[in-house]
This record gives structure tokens, sequence and C-alpha cells, in this order.
């Protein structure tokens, strides 16, 4: 069993193999923080460190599962790849129907991390099943050294973008969109939004002082800071229709995944 990873797929793939007793080899790129190889190695999983980005890793182990007969158990989608992909999505949309579930009333606006696109495609898929025509607003955030879908939307195609990627919110650190996301969001996506490192970090900050404290990870609070953003700029609020009432859900899609970046963060 193998993927790439930013860190946490990776991570739950190696706990799944864990509990079947099955072989597990992890590829990461080499700016992966060792906090996070660290916690997918702790479930037995052999790392294998790539140059490059997530996207080279992902080709890496796809082509080195090819030639050992390895079963690829990855988040992304790519040509001649989507049905495992697919079962992740299936996942990804329980977490918001029990997020729906849970508010006394329908969501106005949803603010979604982006990276290659599952989770946000997973949470509008739910979204319009549940809503159908009263669907709440999607916004896809990413981060602005990392916005394949943004670049997509901009092109009317799946676009990938170069260079190193270099952004502090890790998990959303991907360059190139899964093809299956794609055709969701790009016909149910209300707008696009990218974010600066900065703001993340600031609203970890902000989560972290709260009574009860929460604790969020860097790529857990992209959604929390576009909607801060857009908020105290009355173009933003106008084009995104954001008022006194609107009812926004937001995910935070992961803790302390690294607790010693964490904290040198939050401070």
């Amino acid at each position: 069993m193998t993927c790439a990873t930013d860190g946490n797929h990776g991570r739950s793939v190696a706990w799944g193999a864990q509990r079947f007793g099955a072989r597990c080899v992890i590829f990461v790129h080499e700016t992966v923080s060792q906090g996070r190889r660290d916690a997918i190695a702790r479930y037995g999983a052999e790392i294998r460190v790539v140059p490059g980005t997530y996207d080279d890793a992902v080709r890496v182990a796809q082509r080195t599962a090819s030639a050992e007969n390895w079963f690829v158990v990855s988040d992304t989608s790519y040509p001649g790849y989507t049905e495992v992909p697919r079962d992740v999505m299936q996942g990804y949309r329980l977490m918001a129907d029990e997020a729906a579930e849970s508010l006394p009333e329908p969501p106005t606006h949803v603010f979604i991390q982006g990276g290659v696109g599952g989770v946000a495609a997973a949470v509008s898929v739910q979204m319009r099943a549940r809503y159908g025509a009263s669907a709440p607003k999607l916004l896809v955030v990413e981060p602005e050294k990392a916005a394949c879908l943004l670049a997509s939307a901009e092109a009317g195609q799946p676009t990938a973008i170069e260079g190193e990627l270099d952004t502090i919110m890790a998990g959303l650190a991907c360059g190139e969109p899964s093809l299956l996301a794609w055709q969701e969001l790009e016909r149910a996506s209300f707008a696009w939004m990218a974010v600066p490192d900065d703001s993340a970090v600031d609203c970890m900050k902000l989560l972290a002082k709260r009574t009860p404290k929460v604790v969020a990870g860097e790529s857990a609070v992209a959604g929390l800071a576009a909607l801060l953003l857009a908020a105290r700029d009355p173009f933003g609020r106008n084009a995104l229709g954001l008022e006194e009432g609107s009812r926004i859900l937001l995910f935070g899609t992961e803790g302390a995944t690294d607790p010693e970046l964490y904290a040198k963060l939050v401070g």
C-alpha cells in the first residue's frame, strides 16, 4: 500500500495499513516537516523522501507502485486513476453531513480549504445533496503560494501551477487539481480565494486564545482566514453576499499535526 502525502492523508493510510497488517510505503516531498514524517512512521510505514513538491511525490509514488505492483490509496485523481479517490471523497462527505446535521439552520456560506480539491468537492456535493436549490454558497480557499484551483477557475480548465509551492499551509501545498474534484468545483463553486500565510498564523493564534482553546493547524484555518479578510472589506462583503444574518460554516481540517511547529507559530 502506498501514497504521496503532505502529511495528513499519508498518516491515515499508514494507520489503516497497520490495522490490516499490510506493508506501507509513504512518499513525502522534501519540505514535509520532520514532525509530520515521524507521525506517519509511528504507524510502521516506510518513509521515502522525493525532491520537489507534493505533485512530484504523487508521480513518483504512482511510478513506483506500477513497477512494484503496489496498491495506491491517493486522495487526488488523475487520468486513469479515479476509483480510490472517489471512495476517499465519499468519506469526506460524511464529515460534511455530520456538520450539517448539527446546525439549527442551513448555512448561507461555506468557506472550505482547497489543496487538490477533494475535501472541497466532497463538501460541495453533500451540501447540494442535502439542501438542493437552497445549498449554501461554496467558497474555495487556498494559500497564495499554491492556488492551483484559483488558477484553474481563471483558465476555465484544470491548470497546474509551477514553483516551490512554499506555503506554511503544508496540507494545501498542491500544484495540480484533482480531476474528479475539479468536475464538481467548476460548476458548483461560488467564489475562489487565495490567502497569505500570515493570515493563517494570525487565525491559529486567535483560536488558541479562545476559551476553551481551539487547537487548529496551519491548513485548518484557511477558511477562517478568508472569511475574516473578506468580512472587513466592503467590496468582499458585497461580492460574497456576506450580511449580518449570514450563517457561515467552516471546517477545521487538522489539529496540531506537527506539535513542535504549532508551538513555534502560536508562541
